[in-house]
């Protein structure tokens, strides 16, 4: 078997293991290196660089160029020696590192916790397990708002966890995947529009958005082809996408969020509230029907739907030698 073979191969793996184990708790994981790899770097930075506007700019660009080396670095290293070596070695490997790449079965299962919650009346607990998959505060918000947020939780990572991951994979192999990732993790980190990282954050938050484009439009058209299929409300997902697609201070989170809300027939986004103030955001969707919990079981089916659909066309695009750009295609 060729290496380009093999490492096709380890993407499809990689999908299955994931939707096997996900994110298993105490695990190992490359996200969380990379977390950690970003707070250390970003102290480094802030004490070398003077705390002005240009300062913390330059920093900030510091810390992307710095991440994205090491994280793109290793594994390419790592996977080229091994490939090289023993190729079986290699396919293992590319394998493990495409499965901790991709997020479907952990997205789900975080936001099944907050369903699970709200089926037992236990909106507290349920506040509390939405706080753990969104950036937003949680701990005002009633019955409705926490099932909003976990319904635009699950379509905007529909994206960013699974459709934007395999995409990369696709076209560089899972170092490309790694570089992807490490930049979505810098932005989730770094990314905000606050006193401390507006400055910091902005070229991570630049550089997000940009490889973000591309992927996000495609995931919601899949979402608007799985809405059809799943017997959801694919007109009206197509309709909602093309109107309130770029509702959204990010070119890209209202591409999936819009999808998913004319799909199920309802309004996502609004006002909320992040570390105690307010933000006016509008409203994506149309008030068709009140929400419910069983949205977020929708939203999960959309998502996997979509998941499916993106392994095939990422395994079709790689089984022709298309858009390789790793060293495998060599």
């Amino acid at each position: 078997m060729t290496i380009l073979t093999l490492s096709m191969a380890a993407l499809f793996t990689g999908f299955i293991l994931d939707m096997i184990f996900g994110d298993p708790h105490r695990f190992p994981h490359i996200i969380r290196l990379m977390g950690n790899l970003i707070s250390v770097l970003e102290k480094l930075i802030r004490r070398i660089f003077p705390k002005t506007p240009r300062g913390e700019m330059l920093g900030g660009a510091l810390l992307v160029f710095l991440v994205i080396i090491i994280c793109t670095g290793i594994p390419y290293s790592i996977l080229y020696i091994s490939y090289r070596t023993f190729p079986l070695l290699g396919f293992i490997v590319e394998s493990f590192l495409c499965y901790q790449l991709i997020a479907a079965k952990s997205l789900k299962t975080e936001s099944m916790k907050v369903y699970n919650c709200l089926q037992k009346g236990n909106i507290k607990l349920a506040r509390k397990e939405l706080s753990m998959i969104v950036g937003r505060d949680t701990a005002s918000l009633d019955r409705d708002g926490v099932i909003k947020a976990a319904v635009e939780t699950v379509s905007e990572n529909a994206s960013d966890g699974v459709t934007a991951p395999l995409l990369y994979i696709m076209m560089g192999g899972a170092e490309l995947g790694c570089l992807y990732k490490a930049v979505n993790t810098m932005d989730s980190m770094v990314g905000y529009k606050n006193d401390k990282y507006i400055n910091f954050g902005r070229t991570a938050a630049k550089m997000d958005d940009v490889l973000n484009f591309i992927p996000s439009r495609i995931c919601a058209l899949l979402l608007i082809i799985s809405a059809y299929i799943l017997r959801f409300d694919g007109k009206s997902a197509f309709k909602i996408w093309r109107r309130d697609r770029l509702k959204h201070a990010s070119p890209n989170s209202a591409q999936t969020e819009a999808a998913c809300a004319g799909a199920l027939g309802i309004r996502l986004a609004g006002p909320a509230s992040y570390h105690g103030k307010m933000a006016e955001k509008p409203y994506i969707g149309d008030d068709t029907r009140p929400i419910k919990a069983g949205d977020i079981v929708s939203a999960n089916r959309l998502m996997y739907a979509t998941s499916i659909f993106t392994i095939i066309i990422a395994l079709l695009v790689r089984a022709f030698g298309l858009g390789v750009l790793s060293f495998e295609a060599f």
